[in-house]
C-alpha cells in the first residue's frame, strides 16, 4: 500500500518495469531474425546436397517457409502486445496516484467511522421516502432513520451515535437504503461511499484506492468531489 510520500517512488518503479518489458520485447526481434537466418542456411544446405534422383518437393519447401514465417509473426505480435499491456499498466498506475488526497465517491456500501463521522451517498429516480439502516461489522443494526428525498444524488452522514445516545466505536459500518414512492411502490436505489483517498496499490490491475478504510478498484470511482494535494 502506498501513501502520498511514496507516490514518486511508485511511479518510477512502474515506469522502470515498463522499460524493462519494452527492452525485452526489442531484444526478441534480433533473436528471431537470427533463428530465421539459421533456418534458411540449413534449408540451403539441404538443397545443395539433395539427392538428384529424389529432389525436395517444392510444395513441402514452400509450406516449411510459410509455417516458419507464421510462427515468427505470431511471436512478434505477442511481444508487441506484452509491451502495450505493460505501457497501459504504467499509465493506470500514474493515473491512480493522482487520486491521492482527493475526496471521491465510489460505488459501495461500507464506510469507515473515524473522528465521529462516516459518509455515504445514494440516489433515487423519483420523489421517495428512504429508510436507512446502518449495521456494524457483525451485522447488528446500530442506527435507523427515514427521510423524504428528491430525485438525484443524496448524501448521508452519521456521527456514530445511535438513538439512545450511545457512541459506537470507530470501524467499518455498512449502509442499507430502501425507498418507496407514490402508492408505496419500490424505487431503485444506488449507494456509494464518500471519503479521502489515503492510499494507492499499483500492484493490482486495475490499481486499487483506499477510501474510508476500504479498498476499491480504480473503475469504481463514480465522482471526484475535490482534487488531491499534488505530491512532491
Amino acid at each position: 500500500m502506498l501513501t502520498s510520500n511514496a507516490a514518486p517512488t511508485a511511479a518510477t518503479s512502474a515506469a522502470t518495469g515498463a522499460s524493462t518489458a519494452q527492452a525485452a520485447a526489442s531484444s526478441a526481434g534480433p533473436a528471431l531474425a537470427g533463428n530465421f537466418n539459421d533456418f534458411l542456411k540449413l534449408l540451403t544446405t539441404q538443397l545443395q546436397h539433395q539427392d538428384p534422383t529424389s529432389p525436395l518437393d517444392p510444395n513441402q519447401f514452400t509450406q516449411e517457409l510459410v509455417q516458419f514465417a507464421s510462427v515468427e509473426q505470431q511471436i512478434n505480435t505477442n511481444t508487441s502486445l506484452s509491451a502495450m499491456i505493460s505501457l497501459q499498466q504504467t499509465q493506470q498506475a500514474a493515473s491512480a496516484l493522482q487520486f491521492l488526497g482527493a475526496t471521491v465517491a465510489v460505488s459501495g456500501k461500507t464506510a469507515e467511522l473515524a473522528n465521529g463521522a462516516a459518509n455515504w451517498s445514494y440516489s433515487v429516480t423519483q420523489p421517495s421516502t428512504a429508510t436507512i439502516n446502518i449495521t456494524n461489522a457483525s451485522g447488528q443494526v446500530v442506527y435507523s432513520t427515514s427521510q423524504s428525498v428528491q430525485p438525484g444524488a443524496q448524501t448521508f452522514s452519521w456521527n456514530g451515535v445511535d438513538k439512545n445516545g450511545t457512541a459506537w466505536p470507530s470501524g467499518p459500518y455498512t449502509i442499507s437504503v430502501s425507498a418507496v414512492g407514490a402508492n408505496n411502490q419500490s424505487v431503485p436505489v444506488t449507494t456509494g461511499v464518500q471519503g479521502v483517498v489515503t492510499g494507492v496499490d499499483i500492484s493490482k490491475s486495475p490499481p486499487t484506492l483506499t477510501v474510508a478504510g476500504q479498498s476499491y478498484a480504480l473503475n469504481q470511482v463514480t465522482q471526484v468531489l475535490s482534487a488531491g494535494t499534488p505530491t512532491k
